[in-house]
């Protein structure tokens, strides 16, 4: 009868190698079987059966066996080329939400203003309400001016000594002297006003013209 320590020793040897086996990872896949094709940078078109090293700046494509297009592999970017590209891409992106933000107002700009004089019935209204209110401030001023006059002529009697004036009578004169600079300050920003008026209905005219014609163009 054969001793049974060999065999057993060459069954533990064996079940060893097969746990080692199955504990090694396998490696990655790499590219699958094909043919890869590009254009380097001094123009040549190269193929392989490997991805081509000349091309790793570029794309290249892999083909099938009848020649059709099995995908598309992109160029292999440094870290700061991918910094770069991840830039340009952000800034398309931004341009584009641009791009549509501004046909977004000139689609509800058209919708407000459907023709020109629409448009500038408008810039009327707006600039008619700024002259009233302009208007009323006047008014306010010839007011403060002529109770000014009476407070004036009272300060006249004082004139060789001011400092004998009334108290209350100072006090009237610096309060109309404020009113009247706040309405001449008020005046002037109505002015302001008036001319960011004209300027922001300028600016929409530009905007408008070329979309009034392109909707009279569709219309006939």
């Amino acid at each position: 009868m054969r001793p049974l320590r060999p065999v057993i020793g060459w069954a533990l040897a064996g079940l060893t190698c097969t746990v080692l086996q199955a504990q090694t990872p396998e490696p990655a896949p790499g590219p699958g079987p094909g043919i890869y094709t590009c254009v380097d940078a001094r123009g040549r078109k190269l193929t392989s059966d490997r991805i081509i090293p000349e091309c790793t700046d570029r794309e290249q494509k892999m083909l099938n066996p009848s020649g059709t297009v099995k995908a598309k592999i992109g160029p292999t970017l440094t870290a700061q080329e991918q910094i770069q590209l991840d830039a340009k891409n952000k800034a398309e992106q931004a341009q584009r939400a641009r791009q549509e933000e501004e046909k977004k107002q000139d689609r509800a700009l058209l919708v407000r203003y459907p023709n020109q004089s629409a448009h500038e019935k408008e810039r009327e209204l707006a600039l008619a309400h700024i002259a009233r209110v302009k208007q009323s401030a006047a008014t306010r001023v010839t007011q403060l001016a002529a109770d000014k006059v009476k407070l004036d002529d009272e300060m006249a009697f004082y004139q060789k000594d001011p400092s004998k004036a009334p108290q209350r009578l100072r006090r009237q004169i610096d309060e109309i002297n404020q009113a009247m600079a706040a309405q001449d300050r008020f005046i002037a920003d109505q002015d302001a006003e008036a001319m960011r008026v004209n300027t922001r209905f300028d600016a929409e005219r530009l905007r408008l013209t070329p979309l009034w014609r392109m909707k009279a163009g569709a219309a006939q």
